[in-house]
């Protein structure tokens, strides 16, 4: 007989079922998973070697924790993956508001329950799922809606008097009894209400309109918390901190790999755009990379940080500004080009938080700055390096690809140009299929063309060539006759 058909206390009993507190019930689950060598957070990436072994040496320890870390550092997903370290189903007494345990009851209404009807109380039982109970910490946030409160409502059709504990309202805390209970950003809750989370972390009391009630509740405390909001909005206060188990420090990925895995996971695409629309590998790299730069750079706030959700949201806009290309032009399928990059700077602005510096050039500007930066740091690990200072009696192997600029009129590419017409216009430029050729050969002939536009951008970036917008597309030129025109 599977344990969830059973219907009383006296069944459970029978069946010799034995009830653990939540830490407990974790610990044991966790230990199980680590000596079957399955992965208890699955989906979390680059945290294998730092947060992961720390969280479960927290767990192991039956801490409440706090998770520390900027935005987009998967603090709430790894509370949320917590879940699945409880067991799947654990009795209740039916009807319970607080998920009593029929072996340990806490509130009134179990109690008396269970003193009139003993072994044939009935039970009802609680998925892990339903486990689960998260709250973001805004400054409106009430000690009634966490804890609870007196509910004349409730008074008025019992006909009880407001010092009968029977009038009381469980806030959700109390309602998340058995269970994670998370919440989002401590430091934004007022201090006052930090307070009041001190006995029942401690000791199990709580306090409801002097109502002095003793409910030794059984939960797992996961606190997540951004160090700005240490100095810009609020704190931790001391006392709390200091009985929390442990903090645990999350970061941003390493390495691009890490981040192109995390970009595939979340990504939430169409079918169509898998099928229709291709993606360089060289184009998710420059995208991840956006990332990285905007981490160092002097027009963003470093404190405030680049969430992982930016390079999300900009791959997702990537492929639709290449799939609304394809669908104007009449293209069935198309490959991603480095000029549809213009379509993910709505992702970054909308993403980054700018020093002053930053607002006065602008949004849009930094975010372009972002993607030549990203453009300039990948270049050398795909061709030769340009030197800032280089000899002039030496051939480089980018002097054909000058030359043919210098002696032609400039080049241009339309943003919303056909496939065929686009890499028409790219083998017209011969000196790009020698210096490919020459330092990349092995490349995909799906990639080729955007390797090709990469040169031309790479260029420009170490100042070999100019680029120039306008409305419809992007000219290419050589340095110096864009500097004659110019005078």
């Amino acid at each position: 007989m599977r344990l969830t058909e059973l219907k009383t206390l006296g069944e459970l009993k029978k069946a010799g079922y034995q009830s653990k507190n939540i830490k407990d019930e974790l610990r044991d689950n966790l230990i199980e998973n680590i000596k079957n060598g399955i992965s208890s957070f699955e989906g979390i990436h680059g945290y294998e070697d730092t947060v992961i072994p720390e969280l479960e040496r927290a767990i192991l320890s039956r801490h409440n924790i706090n998770l520390l870390g900027l935005r987009g550092q998967a603090k709430t997903r790894l509370a949320r993956l917590m879940v699945n370290l409880l067991d799947e189903y654990i009795p209740v007494v039916e009807g319970s508001e607080i998920n009593d345990d029929p072996f340990n009851p806490l509130s009134r209404y179990a109690r008396e329950k269970l003193m009139a009807q003993g072994d044939n109380t009935p039970i009802s039982w609680l998925h892990r799922e339903e486990r689960f109970a998260e709250k973001l910490a805004t400054p409106d946030v009430t000690i009634a809606d966490l804890i609870g409160d007196v509910d004349p409502i409730k008074a008025a059709n019992l006909k009880l008097s407001y010092a009968d504990d029977r009038v009381i309202h469980y806030g959700m805390i109390p309602r998340a009894n058995r269970s994670i209970f998370v919440i989002n950003e401590l430091p934004d809750l007022q201090a006052r209400i930090q307070v009041a989370l001190f006995n029942i972390l401690q000791e199990g009391d709580i306090q409801i309109r002097g109502f002095k009630l003793r409910l030794p509740l059984d939960i797992q405390f996961v606190f997540t918390a951004n160090p700005e909001d240490y100095t810009n909005r609020g704190s931790i206060v001391t006392p709390l901190k200091d009985r929390i188990g442990s903090q645990i420090l999350t970061h941003y990925p390493d390495d691009i790999e890490t981040a192109k895995k995390i970009t595939k996971q979340e990504s939430e695409l169409v079918g169509s755009q898998k099928q229709h629309v291709h993606v360089p590998e060289l184009a998710k790299d420059l995208l991840e990379q956006i990332s990285f730069e905007a981490r160092k750079s002097e027009y963003v706030d470093a404190k405030s940080g680049v969430s992982a959700r930016m390079s999300i949201t900009a791959y997702e806009n990537l492929l639709s500004t290449a799939e609304h290309r394809a669908l104007k032009a009449g293209d069935d399928f198309t490959s991603v080009r480095l000029s549809d990059f213009i379509g993910v700077i709505p992702a970054i602005t909308g993403k980054i938080e700018l020093v002053y510096e930053g607002e006065q050039e602008g949004a849009d500007f930094v975010a372009n700055t972002l993607i030549e930066n990203a453009i300039q740091t990948l270049f050398p690990s795909y061709f030769p390096k340009i030197e800032k200072l280089e000899k002039q009696d030496e051939d480089g192997p980018y002097d054909e690809i000058v030359s043919w600029f210098f002696e032609g009129s400039g080049f241009e590419l339309h943003d919303d140009i056909a496939d065929e017409d686009y890499r028409a216009e790219l083998d017209s430029i011969p000196p790009l299929d020698k210096l490919i050729d020459e330092f990349q050969s092995e490349t995909d002939k799906k990639d080729l063309y955007f390797l090709k536009e990469f040169v031309l951008w790479g260029l420009v970036q170490f100042k070999k060539l100019s680029k120039h917008r306008y409305s419809k597309g992007i000219q290419f030129k050589d340095l110096y006759g864009s500097y004659i025109s110019g005078l």
